[in-house]
């Protein structure tokens, strides 16, 4: 046999084991495969049973994956629905939820936590489920669907009451809040939220939104204070805390046109106010309405605060 023959024997030879590695490799791989998909499947399926939520996968960290916001099991699986499309949603507004101090100057946004948890088990028996803003818009661009009678329980300032409270009386329900966080002027020491506080209200699946850096009065802010106001609230939420806040909340629910157009320019895909009223997706995402619900109303007082408020006028174009 010729040199010449004599390699391309040996490469052909070659070629054959190099493609019976590849078929071994393969199938090694896919079994692999299989048995991981196997093996997370049924941690996640026991881990469900008994801490009640979705196991967590460890993803290779040369993955850019951003931070997401975890969605109770009863969300997940909804479908878009034509009813989930137009579907109204009443807004809650709420503060502190302690009893108020002496001398306190707005008394009225104090709701005692025996008073709020009756609220929540009102809301609970008479059908309401709480969602996120973010759920109830991703449900009126018809990519998801929403339970029977979604709510959203909105939080305002960063009152560590709402950590402390709020969130183990939801925790029981199964449902979430939205945090429209106050970047400075509420630290620890004054009732406020720690970071490690907002984290943990974030891993329990809640929204975290923002009413900017601090208590600011937006409109009668100069051009350049009103975009640091808004602004200042996304970066330092995303440095903080990883999220990037897509719904802003008005201080005092003052805004006018100069202001949504700030807000707007930041990136947000809609605000809320305080005008009484239930949102639904025909609304200004820029205006939608909220119910404040003050220190002593009962769990009867509420449902009929919320039935009373459909069908109200749209918030103005400036408050």
């Amino acid at each position: 046999m010729t040199p010449l023959r004599e390699r391309r024997r040996a490469d052909a030879a070659a070629r054959r084991r190099r493609l019976r590695r590849r078929r071994i490799l393969a199938v090694a791989a896919l079994a692999a495969g299989v048995a991981g998909g196997v093996a997370v499947a049924s941690a996640g399926s026991h881990h469900a049973r008994t801490h009640g939520q979705a196991a967590r996968i460890r993803i290779a960290p040369t993955v850019d994956v951003r931070p997401v916001r975890r969605v109770p099991r009863r969300l997940v699986a909804l479908r878009p629905s034509a009813a989930s499309r137009t579907a109204t949603v009443p807004i809650l507004m709420y503060h502190v939820l302690a009893p108020p101090p002496p001398g306190a100057p707005f008394p009225g946004l104090y709701v005692p936590a025996p008073e709020f948890a009756a609220q929540m088990r009102a809301l609970a028996r008479a059908g309401f489920h709480a969602v996120t803003l973010d759920q109830v818009r991703r449900a009126w661009l018809g990519l998801a669907g929403l339970p029977p009678s979604p709510i959203v329980l909105s939080f305002d300032n960063g009152y560590r009451t709402q950590y402390t409270v709020a969130r183990p009386v939801l925790r029981r329900l199964h449902w979430v809040g939205d945090e429209n966080l106050q970047l400075s002027g509420l630290p620890p020491s004054q009732g406020g939220l720690s970071a490690r506080e907002v984290k943990a209200l974030l891993a329990a699946g809640w929204e975290l939104d923002t009413q900017g850096y601090s208590h600011a009065d937006l409109p009668a802010l100069d051009a350049a204070s009103l975009a640091q106001q808004v602004d200042l609230g996304v970066r330092l939420i995303e440095r903080r805390f990883g999220v990037r806040p897509h719904w802003f909340c008005y201080p005092s629910g003052r805004y006018d046109a100069t202001v949504i157009a700030a807000v707007r320019a930041a990136g947000f895909v809609g605000a809320t106010t305080v005008i009484p009223g239930w949102a639904d997706r025909t609304d200004d995402p820029y205006r939608l309405p909220r119910l404040r619900v003050l220190g002593g109303t009962s769990p009867a007082a509420l449902l009929e605060l919320i039935r009373g408020s459909r069908g109200a006028p749209d918030p103005p174009p400036a408050y």
